[in-house]
């Protein structure tokens, strides 16, 4: 396990905030920024390839040209490496096509060559066209090593005003994976005896079991009612949907799927609400009905349909243990989402939360929240005890650290209104140990 210990100024997460109030017509777009999403990244021994993001703050409606200058120190372009687009003269020239918000580089180790870790490539962005401001991630370092980056930003790819990623990040490796956040439905739990399932709460996933356990006897009639049941209510939250939804602080045995029996006579059928797509306004995923039991290789077993199918599809789930969790589609089969558990940290995301408004908890759903890795724990520092600045190794010995996925959660930022948007909390800043 690693013990880096980082401080996290959420000043870096106003890169990928979007406000979530409307816009007046006259008010002026701000500056469309181009930049490299990070100012560090590394490649490992065990990769032939990376690739590189230029980032844009929103998309364009043009093709728009930028230059980027390429100085490689210790390594010959076409010798030791190569690029898409190609190198011409010191410089690589990417084209940003209209209706693209980003611009991709891929390096690629020629076969047969060893490096010796100290090697880099500097890409520096030299010029852009209007309307393109040239941003503060104007550098990018590329070793020939895997990275261990001691500071570092990130500008996160959250999908713009959509919040359409969930976004892994790897601190450490100075390193973000974003994944479309529909594109999963069922995350299983692969280590030691454990048969625990998960929902995709980034898309507002319900589920509730029904005191039956053969999927074809499922019809129609046994979701009369469900509809107003499994439902998020944006406009009066209640508490009844609690139990359907998996509560956020990542404790799996109050997930809403309940462990999967050894007996599989025992494991029950779930009607599950696949929650809402990417869009504004945002369409429904539709319903599915579903039974998990344990395989006889020591995974998982998914039989799943829709409401009214008279047969059923299985998948096979199976446990790997460099992962926390696999993950299934209900249309695609078993897919990777989240990385390795070694290989990230925090992550940022679209996430069905729970709050208290007096009554008791209720569900509701929180458009940007930090999640952190079930090995990763995380302290709150406020400013006025310790500045951002001051604070040493000796510090943090005095500190209180969570381990709760939700343990830095919707804290970082204090949320909307109808006339103004969410703002961030500059009076506090996380100690991070992965």
């Amino acid at each position: 396990m690693r013990t880096f210990l980082k401080k996290i100024s959420m000043t870096f997460i106003v890169l990928f905030v979007v406000a979530v109030a409307c816009r007046k017509k006259d008010a002026p777009l701000p500056d469309n920024l181009v930049q490299f999403e990070s100012s560090q990244q590394g490649i490992a021994e065990n990769l032939s390839s990376i690739t590189i993001k230029l980032k844009l703050t929103r998309a364009v409606d043009k093709v728009i040209p930028v230059l980027i200058g390429v100085v490689p120190n210790g390594v010959l372009y076409n010798t030791d490496f190569t690029t898409i687009p190609a190198i011409q003269n010191g410089s690589i020239p990417i084209s940003i096509g209209s209706g693209n918000n980003e611009a991709v580089i891929t390096i690629t180790k020629k076969a047969g060559v060893l490096f010796d870790g100290d090697e880099n490539i500097v890409f520096r962005i030299e010029s852009s066209a209007t309307p393109l401001i040239i941003g503060d991630t104007r550098e990018l370092n590329l070793k020939f090593a895997e990275l261990v980056a001691s500071n570092a930003s990130f500008v996160i790819d959250g999908g713009g005003a959509i919040y359409g990623n969930k976004v892994f990040m790897d601190l450490s490796a100075n390193k973000q994976i974003p994944v479309q956040r529909t594109k999963w439905d069922l995350g299983f739990y692969t280590q030691a005896d454990s048969f625990r399932v998960i929902l995709n709460s980034s898309s507002a996933m319900m589920a509730k079991q029904i005191n039956k356990n053969d999927l074809n006897a499922v019809t129609a009639a046994d979701t009369v009612g469900l509809s107003s049941e499994l439902f998020f209510n944006l406009l009066a939250p209640s508490a009844s949907a609690l139990p359907y939804i998996d509560y956020p602080t990542g404790d799996l045995s109050r997930s809403a799927i309940t462990s999967i029996a050894t007996v599989a006579s025992e494991n029950k059928v779930y009607i599950i609400n696949r929650g809402n797509g990417i869009g504004n306004p945002a369409s429904s995923r539709g319903w599915k009905k579903v039974r998990i039991m344990r395989n006889a290789t020591g995974g998982y077993t998914v039989q799943h349909a829709d409401i009214s199918a008279s047969s059923f599809q299985e998948i096979q789930v199976v446990k790997d243990n460099s992962y926390f969790f696999n993950y299934i589609s209900f249309e695609n089969g078993p897919l990777i989402v989240e990385p390795a558990k070694k290989k990230w940290d925090i992550a940022w995301t679209y996430f069905s939360n729970v709050t208290n408004f007096g009554g008791g908890e209720v569900p509701y759903l929180f458009q940007d929240i930090i999640l952190q890795n079930r090995t990763v724990q995380a302290a709150k520092v406020l400013v006025a005890t310790k500045a951002y600045s001051d604070f040493a190794e000796g510090d943090i010995m005095s500190q209180t650290f969570s381990s709760i996925q939700t343990g830095i959660g919707s804290d970082w930022r204090s949320g909307g209104g109808p006339t103004s948007g969410p703002s961030i909390r500059t009076d506090r800043y996380y100690i991070i140990k992965d």
